[in-house]
């Protein structure tokens, strides 16, 4: 054992207790907190960088990559100087927090409070309490930040190929303040939805549904890829995109496991059925490519995986590990049926091109797993997460019939305010900014939009000659799904 050192560096002490580790700071909470955050943040970057840049044309691997990059960024410096207290500070309307920044030594360096609004019953007992996690606010600052972030960026998987990237820049900040902040406040941070008991464990409904909705909604404004472009759009690198796939699975565990604002019972149990509802998918989802296509697709593997994390999502440290292994056979099989026989049929779904097919990965499961979550949420488990007494899903008896409408209530407040906001900033950005891009830029892509290229393929920086190097990449064969557009986050 090495000997101390001769003249150790005194800490400064403030009533018989470090400065730096007050009594009330739980450090393995805390360590879990900041590992959690760190996980979630993996899933955007690098996960879904890597992810968009590979599961696109070779053309688009530059841009779409970026715009998860940029969504990062500026979601961390929005969410900071304004947004993280309209999601979590002051009520200013019952859905809505009053703005401010969550900056400064004395708002830093306290203990966290969520909510910060309280509901009594009429004889004046407490209904919901303030969660008082034992770790600073710093930290539960950025781990609803890296929250925020991915939000974003799921939703720019709809309108990956076309979307002007300096309208990309002004439809971030915008979205984040009129519509995240209004999901978050509503059902964790205290408002209406939040105080009716409304269950959305780690975001279904705050992150998925909301994305998928939006998503679809912005690729409505933006308008179609080019149309060589939908009906051929081969991945440029599939085990790239296996890579970032993995990422996004593996840091789920951060993203539902550290929900519990503790290192407690409830997130051993939410990270276990998170990966027991995600591989249940994934295979579900992979036997009917089977089936019906006669053929085993990674993407549509992939598509699968992705669904059972989104499913899992609003639910995940509420159920018990066999409804998360039902909810998994659902998620692998009603978003492949909305996807491969609905979306051909439905001729609104069909002329809006979803390019990564959000819709369907996130905000069919998300209101999906909304709804099972309203169904198989287990009375003990919901005690220890939920600030509402006596919560149950509807196979439970007693209130549990009326969660179910409560989940529906709750998807449909979050579809239609999606709906009517999205739309209201992009007719907005509209008008002083194009929301796609030029025809020139569509037609060539990374090098025309940001003079960079993802490859050289063809020697020392030469730019691509058919005469001299033959068949572009983007020609190959490739094994489209039933709606001719890549679809996976």
């Amino acid at each position: 054992m090495a000997a101390p050192p001769p003249n150790p560096v005194p800490i400064a002490y403030q009533g018989g207790t470090s400065a730096a580790v007050p009594d009330w700071l739980n450090k393995g909470d805390n360590s879990w907190q900041m590992i959690a955050a760190t996980l979630v943040g993996l899933q955007s970057v690098p996960g879904l960088v890597i992810l968009y840049g590979s599961i696109v044309k070779k053309k688009w691997a530059v841009n779409s990559a970026f715009m998860a990059l940029y969504a990062f960024a500026a979601v961390v410096i929005c969410w900071v100087v304004w947004a993280y207290k309209m999601s979590f500070g002051d009520k200013l309307l019952p859905f809505w927090g009053k703005a401010g920044p969550a900056l400064g030594q004395k708002f830093l360096i306290k203990q966290a409070q969520l909510p910060q609004t309280t509901q009594f019953h009429h004889d004046g007992t407490l209904e919901t309490g303030m969660i008082t996690p034992f770790y600073p606010m710093a930290s539960m600052v950025w781990f609803q930040c890296v929250f925020a972030c991915i939000t974003l960026i799921i939703l720019a998987g709809s309108v990956l190929g076309r979307m002007n990237f300096k309208a990309w820049m002004a439809f971030v900040p915008l979205w984040l303040t009129f519509s995240y902040t209004v999901g978050a406040f509503s059902l964790w941070g205290g408002g209406f939805l939040f105080h009716w008991g409304v269950m959305d464990y780690s975001g279904g409904y705050v992150i998925h549904l909301s994305s998928g909705i939006a998503g679809v909604t912005a690729a409505f404004w933006v308008g179609p890829r080019l149309t060589k472009d939908r009906e051929r759009f081969p991945p440029n690198n599939v085990l790239l995109m296996l890579a970032g796939a993995g990422l996004l699975w593996m840091g789920w565990a951060g993203f539902n496991g550290g929900d519990p604002y503790s290192a407690n019972v409830d997130s051993s149990m939410a990270v276990l059925n998170t990966n027991i509802c995600a591989a249940t998918s994934l295979l579900v989802w992979t036997w009917l490519d089977v089936i019906f296509f006669k053929k085993p697709s990674v993407i549509g593997a992939v598509q699968g995986m992705i669904t059972g994390l989104v499913c899992i999502t609003p639910g995940a440290g509420l159920v018990q590990g066999w409804a998360a292994i039902v909810m998994g056979i659902l998620s692998g099989s009603v978003p492949w049926f909305t996807m491969m026989v609905v979306h051909k049929k439905w001729s609104l779904l069909h002329s809006i091109d979803d390019t990564l097919a959000v819709f369907h990965t996130h905000a069919v499961a998300g209101l999906l797993g909304g709804v099972l979550t309203g169904l198989f949420a287990e009375p003990e488990l919901c005690a220890i997460f939920l600030p509402v007494t006596n919560s149950r899903g509807g196979i439970y008896g007693g209130s549990g019939g009326v969660q179910i409408l409560k989940q529906l209530v709750g998807g449909a407040f979050i579809i239609g305010w999606n709906l009517v906001v999205t739309s209201l900033i992009c007719v907005a950005i509209n008008c002083v900014i194009p929301l796609r891009m030029s025809e020139e830029q569509l037609l060539i892509g990374d090098d025309a939009v940001h003079g960079e290229e993802a490859y050289a393929l063809w020697g020392d920086g030469e730019k691509y000659d058919a005469t001299r190097h033959g068949l572009e990449s983007d020609d190959t064969l490739h094994n489209k799904t039933s709606t001719g557009a890549t679809q996976v986050v």
